[in-house]
């Protein structure tokens, strides 16, 4: 699955046009380095969400195969590390 859709499915961003933007600017980070949209998301990636007033650290836990209404946000992964910036 696509990173800018991950991000909309998990909830980590409101709207997948947000996602994009966020990507395209450098916001999202996996070891250090911006990720494009089309990143393909796995489980065990660590990304770190630079958000206006904090960053955010998480794991991927699971990636869906489809988009569905029994999808629970919060069981798509951990949260590491939150930091107010």
């Amino acid at each position: 699955m696509r990173l800018d859709k991950f991000l909309k499915v998990a909830r980590l961003a409101k709207r997948r046009s947000e996602a994009h933007e966020a990507l395209e600017h450098g916001r999202i980070r996996k070891g250090g380095t911006a990720l494009k949209p089309a990143y393909a998301v796995k489980p065990g990636d660590v990304l770190e969400i630079r958000y206006a007033s904090r960053t955010v650290t998480v794991r991927v836990r699971e990636v869906p195969l489809r988009v569905t209404p029994g999808v629970r946000a919060a069981e798509l992964y951990d949260i590491l590390d939150v930091a107010d910036t």
